[in-house]
C-alpha cells in the first residue's frame, strides 16, 4: 500500500504536490492505471486511481473515501523539553506519531538545552510516520513554548508532571481513567526545577513516576505516549 500526504480533499479529482508527485512516479514508478492511498492529516482516508504520473503534479481520481479514520475516543497531549541532540526529540516525534499522540508542545525549561527548534523539519518526521503507521491524523506541533506560559493554558483533562523529585508520586498507570483526554509534561535532561515543579502543581497537575528506572527525556515521552495508548485499549 503506497500511501500519500494531501493538504486537503475536495471532490473527484485531486493533484499531489510536487515532493509526493516525485515520489509517486519517479522513485515508486507508478504508472496510470495504479490505486495509491491519499491521507488528509485531518482523518480522511481515501483510495484514488492515478490518471496522470508527472513527476510534478501528479493526478489522481478519488473513487473511495472514508472520514474519521481511526479516531480514537479519547486525547493524548504531550509538552516535552527538546533534547540537546536533535535527533533524539525527531525519534520521540516519530514513535509517538505511530504510537497514537494528539498534540506535542515543545517545553522551553528553566535547564532546557536547546532554546530553539526547526519546525518544518519536525513536521516531515511526524507527516513520514504518520504515513508509515497507516495513520490519517496528524498530531498538531506547537512552537516553542515557555514552561510558565504553558502550564496556565486552559485544558479538559487529566493533567501530569513526570519529574524524579524524591517526593510522593502515583505510578502513571494507576492514574490514568480510560476514555478521558491526557496532558503530560516531561521535563529536560536536567529534569524540571523545584520552583517549575511547584508551579505545576499549584495549576492543577498531578505528579507520576513513569517507573523505577531514570529515563532519558525522549524516552520518558515514548514511555507515557504508550501507557495512555495501551491502558485505553
Amino acid at each position: 500500500m503506497h500511501i500519500f500526504y494531501t493538504s486537503g480533499v475536495s471532490g473527484k479529482s485531486y493533484t499531489l504536490d510536487e515532493p509526493e508527485s516525485k515520489h509517486c512516479a519517479r522513485v515508486l514508478r507508478l504508472v496510470k492505471g495504479d490505486l495509491i492511498t491519499l491521507v488528509d492529516g485531518h482523518g480522511g482516508f481515501f483510495t484514488a486511481e492515478i490518471t496522470d504520473p508527472n513527476p510534478k503534479r501528479c493526478q489522481v481520481n478519488v473513487i473511495q473515501s472514508e472520514q474519521n479514520f481511526g479516531l480514537a475516543g479519547f486525547q493524548v497531549n504531550i509538552a516535552i523539553a527538546p533534547t540537546k541532540n536533535m535527533e533524539r526529540i525527531e525519534w520521540f516525534l516519530e514513535k509517538a506519531t505511530e504510537i497514537g499522540v494528539t498534540r506535542i508542545t515543545p517545553l522551553l525549561c528553566r535547564f532546557s538545552e536547546r532554546k530553539e527548534i526547526k519546525h518544518e523539519r519536525l513536521e516531515k518526521v511526524m507527516i513520514s510516520a504518520m504515513k508509515q503507521s497507516l495513520k490519517a491524523y496528524l498530531p498538531r506541533l506547537d512552537e516553542l513554548t515557555k514552561f510558565s506560559d504553558f502550564i496556565h493554558q486552559p485544558f479538559e483533562g487529566q493533567k501530569f508532571i513526570a519529574h524524579c523529585e524524591d517526593q510522593q508520586r502515583d505510578l502513571l498507570k494507576n492514574r490514568i481513567k480510560p476514555g478521558e483526554n491526557y496532558l503530560i509534561l516531561i521535563g529536560p535532561e536536567g529534569d524540571f526545577s523545584s520552583e517549575e515543579i511547584e508551579l505545576a502543581l499549584n495549576a492543577g497537575f498531578h505528579p507520576v513516576s513513569l517507573g523505577n528506572s531514570r529515563l532519558r527525556t525522549e524516552t520518558a515521552g515514548v514511555v507515557a505516549c504508550h501507557t495512555f495508548n495501551l491502558l485505553n485499549e
